[in-house]
């Protein structure tokens, strides 16, 4: 049952998950103001704005997370604010400029927004999988983890979600807004995009059709379909209880697994997947060296995150908001057939 009439704010409109997230609220009869950096554009282009619903449901309006005070009218006349807005790259010139001080200053800028027009009932913040960690080291992770290794050269994407989360928690500590916050911490996010451009996400899986992997390496996904991420984004919304953080992660899948898959469902037919086994001692050692020529963000997830071993625990968002999460293999091959069908795939 929708819990208002009044429109969802939901920041960064046009990107793969806010897209997503968009496109659930429309399904369950909600109206959207959206944010994004030209909104004339994606009205011509027609893929968010081109949903069911949209032309008497959507609203985008421009604002940049960058620009002090650029949300307040946005928010204003909403009960629901969705926080999905934050860029997601891997190597960037200057880690601070591009990653850390756009994810915290347009958190704060939402935050303060909300509180300074009242009537905001809740915000649901996007925050990531990499707020609770940067390496797999066998624990078994859940909301109680907070990432504590990231730096501005060690996984500086990582630093700047996990920064941008901390500072929401101590904004409401220290505001005490008549709002209340939800963060949802989803982990490798796959599945259908609403856009053509190829994200981040999307692009690891994509490399394994064309040969950028020397072979299979020691590596683990937590996988998460973002059509089932944005339905936790609409529960964390509608669920008064909802509280806290909620890790969102479906499940974890290595490489080899990945390929196997691939191969069991014809990929490999006309794709050339990876062959060569590198997920072994050896194999990690040739790769953790080999990432000493790659790019800054390149390198450091290599070294941190090959031969490491994932281990999550989903209970508290299974229970609390009720998701039933798709097979992360299911996940994996409508992520394929989605990067085939706009061409990122390489015969």
């Amino acid at each position: 049952m929708a819990v208002t009439t009044a429109p969802v704010c939901v920041t960064g409109a046009t990107g793969f998950v806010a897209g997503a997230i968009v496109q659930e609220l429309l399904e369950y009869g909600y109206s959207v103001r959206g944010t994004t950096r030209d909104p004339e554009r994606a009205w011509r282009e027609r893929q968010v704005t081109g949903l069911p619903g949209a032309d008497h449901q959507l609203e985008l309006v421009s604002a940049d997370l960058m620009t002090r005070g650029a949300f307040d009218s946005v928010v204003d006349g909403c009960e629901y604010v969705i926080h999905a807005a934050s860029p997601y790259v891997t190597d960037v010139e200057n880690p601070y400029r591009d990653l850390v001080a756009p994810a915290v200053h347009g958190t704060l800028s939402v935050l303060k927004a909300c509180q300074a027009v009242r009537g905001v009932k809740r915000v649901v913040l996007t925050s990531s999988f990499a707020a609770v960690t940067d390496e797999p080291d066998g624990r078994l992770l859940s909301e109680e983890d907070w990432n504590t290794k990231s730096t501005l050269k060690r996984n500086p994407y990582y630093l700047s979600k996990t920064v941008a989360e901390r500072t929401a928690w101590s904004f409401m500590e220290e505001s005490s807004p008549d709002f209340d916050l939800v963060v949802i911490n989803p982990s490798y996010v796959l599945g259908p995009s609403l856009i053509p451009g190829l994200n981040t996400s999307a692009r690891v899986l994509a490399a394994l059709t064309n040969g950028l992997w020397p072979g299979i390496v020691s590596l683990q996904w937590v996988i998460v379909d973002v059509r089932d991420l944005a339905t936790v984004h609409r529960l964390a919304m509608e669920t008064p209880t909802a509280s806290g953080r909620y890790l969102t992660g479906a499940g974890v899948r290595s490489m080899r697994e990945v390929v196997a898959l691939l191969h069991a469902n014809g990929w490999a037919e006309r794709y050339r997947l990876p062959s060569i086994s590198l997920d072994n001692a050896v194999g990690s050692a040739l790769i953790r060296l080999a990432a000493n020529f790659q790019k800054p963000g390149a390198r450091s997830y290599l070294k941190t995150n090959v031969g490491g071993e994932f281990r999550i625990e989903n209970s508290k968002v299974r229970e609390d908001l009720g998701i039933e999460f798709r097979d992360p293999d299911q996940t994996v091959l409508d992520a394929m057939a989605d990067l085939e069908r706009w061409g990122h795939l390489e015969r």
